[in-house]
Order: C-alpha cells, then structure tokens, then sequence
C-alpha cells in the first residue's frame, strides 16, 4: 500500500462529525483531534465553559456550536437533522456527554439515580438513533461512546453513573451486531484517571488519593485529555473499520496495575 493511501485511512477529510460535551474536558479534547484530523466538527453542548469558545473559534472554521441538551429526547430528531442540514450527512457520532452525582446510595434519591441515566445512557440512545439513518444511507459510520472505569471496577459513590457506564458497554455490543451490515462500526473507549480540572479538584487536597491513584498505574502517571482525543480519532478512521464493538482502556494499564 502506498504511504498516501495509508494517510487517507486515517484522514477524515470529508467527514461530518457530532460530539456531545464537546466543548469541555474529554470531549473538547476529542473535538480538537478529530478536527485535525479533518473533519467537521458540530459540538452538541448545553453552554459553552470557560474559555471553550475561544478554543472552538481557532479551530479555522471547521467547529460548529449546537445549544442542546441530550435528555429532551423529543428533540433529538431535531437536531440530527439541523446538523445535517447545515453541515450535510453525519458519519461519525461521539457520546461524550456525562454529568456525576457522587453519593452514597443511601443518600441518592430515585430521581438523582433517574438524572444520570437520562443523560449517559437514554439521551445517547435517542441521539444514536436520530443520527444512525444518515450512516446508513452511506454505508459508512462511526459510532463511539466514552465509557469508564466504573463500566469495570467498583468505585463509591458513583452508583448513577457506574451503572449507566456499565450500561454502556451492552449497548455497545449491541448496536455493533445491529449495525455492522451497513458499514457502521460501534466502540468505546474507557478513561482511566485523566488530567481534568474535575480529577485536579478531586486530588487536589488528597495527596494520599492521588499516590493511590499513582500506584495502581503501571506508567506511573495521570494521563492527558489529547490520548483520550487521538484514540478517538482513529476509532473514527476508516484505519480502525474492523475494531467493533470494543471498549479500548486508555489508562496507562491502570485496568491491569496492582
């Protein structure tokens, strides 16, 4: 094969995509990737943090901001098409939006429970759901979720969420036996701790957390958004087209460290 052949694999020149939470943590740092790669980039978000617009806007105009929140699934539709029609067909869906509600289980109401399900696990359905016809009709697409973890080992207080992160993987085993007939491919990567200001917030004033945290990992360090972002945007790759159904650990081996 040509080197200018295995540039393109992993170019996605051409290729709309959708990011949920794309405008902060995580997910901004997967809307950066995949926008170097070449793609175009609709940044599904609530608001934009911080400094997030500015980020967004030096991304030369290939990074559109969409106002949305995931849990008005009767509006996810909507959405799916507006994008599409502003930015034409999409081909490659990342559900990165999350929210946490840390408490004990005999401190957490139903309704807190109910919250963080809505957004990590319904809200990312319906949005699959609304965006996988336009993959379909190209026989090509790329379909990630931002799972954790939690989907693998037990943390407390985190109930909500280790549930909707465990959720995530049968959905997406699921969805890659569903789809795989029409091009489409279904993964999902799973964070080990990462340098956000939520983990610096968290370790912060708990050193003894944080050399715990050190010790579990065998590259003894805390990993950066940018290895979550680059392992995205070769799951999105035409590079990464027979990886189905997969969760990659992007964790330094914490999920193997002792």
């Amino acid at each position: 094969m040509k080197l200018t052949d295995m540039q393109k694999l992993y170019s996605l020149e051409g290729l709309t995509a959708a990011v949920t939470g794309g405008a902060t943590g995580l997910g901004l740092a997967i809307t950066k990737c995949l926008a170097a790669a070449g793609a175009r980039v609709a940044v599904i978000s609530r608001d934009l943090s911080g400094n997030a617009s500015e980020i967004l806007a030096e991304l030369d105009g290939k990074v559109s901001f969409y106002p949305f929140d995931i849990t008005e699934t009767q509006k996810s539709q909507e959405i799916a098409d507006i994008i599409r029609a502003d930015l034409g067909p999409c081909s490659i869906l990342v559900n990165n939006a999350g929210n946490h509600c840390k408490k004990y289980i005999w401190d957490m109401s139903a309704e807190e429970y109910r919250k963080v399900l809505d957004v990590h696990l319904t809200g990312a359905f319906a949005l699959t759901k609304a965006f996988l016809p336009q993959m379909r009709e190209n026989s090509f697409g790329r379909i990630l979720f931002l799972a954790s973890m939690t989907s693998y080992i037990g943390q407390p207080q985190v109930c909500g969420y280790a549930t909707a992160k465990a959720g995530i993987l049968g959905l997406v085993h699921t969805l890659a036996a569903e789809t795989a007939s029409f091009g489409v491919t279904v993964n999902a990567i799973a964070p080990g701790w990462i340098d956000t200001p939520m983990f610096r917030q968290a370790t912060s004033q708990d050193p003894a957390r944080l050399q715990k945290i050190l010790g579990r990992i065998p590259a003894g360090q805390i990993g950066s958004p940018m290895d979550v972002g680059h392992c995205a945007a070769f799951l999105c790759s035409r590079a990464a087209g027979y990886i189905n159904g997969a969760c990659i650990p992007v964790d330094g081996g914490a999920l193997i460290g002792f």
